[in-house]
């Protein structure tokens, strides 16, 4: 039998993520990259999971987190990603949460000269939110990603669409990038449908592949997700605008921009010389949500270049909660319709 669980629920420009402070159980592991590993297939783990996502407590698109200790001293805590389908190495928008979230609750103390680092370990590395506040009110939040690189460019992938072009990178977890006019669809809630199809389809079919392998750590291996972008003209600032929808884990729909999303495209962008020396690039959401996004840093990893991608956005605060589940329910963990 679960314990009463309480969560305490934001939305990042859009997209739900629920954080359980106390999880009412153990995680195995003395990193968080070893935690995720363990808790698939954990089955306790995975029941507590699915018992939040899950309707009738969550919906197929729900998003949460673990609060977990850090790896060392050198964060405020660590956090275990899930969804629907699992557990995922990397969430921007997670991470903006948890920067609100960490000041709102006084976990972290607020600097008072105005931006405050939360320091995070997650599956694929240590990332910050960088909270700006003015007084007590938090105004933004910058994540400061893990370092984000192209691992293959222009793969021609068939499809029910007919062949297409996509290229995959890495932001903390590995995405394929299409270009929605390539396949005549243009990113907008009444294409909905057709865009989880190509973006599930392309996932699946790249997920098992070369493409797919993480060229230092096999535990970030798999193609998570698919953004599928939309370009736009460049703002009077000439910056860099798109629209995508990202498509992951087994057809969920990132609602925001996608943080770690976001970081992946500044990469490829980057790579392909469109951004360039002071430019940003403005992220639509097909929510209508923004994040804006630049490079911080330029470094490589294993001889590949690589960015260090600042992404920022605001989180809220939609509620608190205390989950009970009772014994004679028969719906027990839940069930999900896509």
């Amino acid at each position: 039998m679960i314990k009463p669980i309480e969560t305490c629920d934001y939305h990042t420009a859009g997209e739900p993520f629920r954080i359980v402070e106390n999880p009412p159980l153990e995680f195995a592991g003395s990193t968080v990259a070893e935690r995720r590993v363990n808790a698939i297939g954990d089955e306790a783990v995975e029941h507590l999971r699915q018992v939040l996502c899950y309707e009738p407590r969550g919906h197929a698109d729900m998003y949460g987190g673990f609060i977990t200790p850090p790896d060392d001293e050198g964060a405020s805590f660590g956090v275990l990603f899930w969804h629907k389908d699992g557990f995922s190495t990397a969430c921007g928008h997670g991470t903006i949460a948890l920067g609100v979230w960490a000041l709102q609750t006084g976990r972290v103390g607020m600097d008072p000269r105005g931006t405050t680092d939360v320091t995070i370990d997650v599956p694929s590395g240590r990332v910050t939110a960088r909270v700006h506040t003015t007084g007590r009110k938090v105004t933004s939040v910058d994540f400061i990603n893990v370092p984000s690189y192209v691992l293959a460019e222009n793969i021609v992938v068939p499809t029910s669409r007919g062949d297409v072009t996509v290229d995959v990178s890495f932001g903390g977890a590995i995405y394929a990038q299409l270009n929605a006019a390539s396949v005549g669809l243009s990113v907008e809630p009444s294409n909905i449908t057709e865009l989880i199809s190509i973006g599930r389809e392309i996932k699946w079919k790249l997920n098992d592949s070369a493409y797919a392998e993480h060229p230092v750590d096999p535990r970030l291996s798999g193609i998570y997700g698919t953004i599928i972008f939309e370009e736009l003209e460049p703002d009077e600032q000439g910056n860099v605008c798109q629209r995508n929808v990202t498509i992951f884990a087994d057809g969920e729909v990132d609602r925001s921009p996608c943080g770690s999303g976001t970081a992946t495209r500044v990469a490829t962008l980057e790579a392909k010389g469109q951004l360039g020396e002071g430019r940003a690039l403005i992220h639509h959401s097909i929510v209508g949500s923004t994040f804006q996004a630049c490079v911080r840093e330029r470094l490589s990893v294993e001889g590949r270049p690589a960015v260090i991608a600042q992404v920022t956005g605001m989180a809220f605060k939609t509620g608190e909660h205390r989950f009970e589940v009772d014994p004679d329910d028969p719906l027990v963990p839940g069930f999900v319709l896509r």
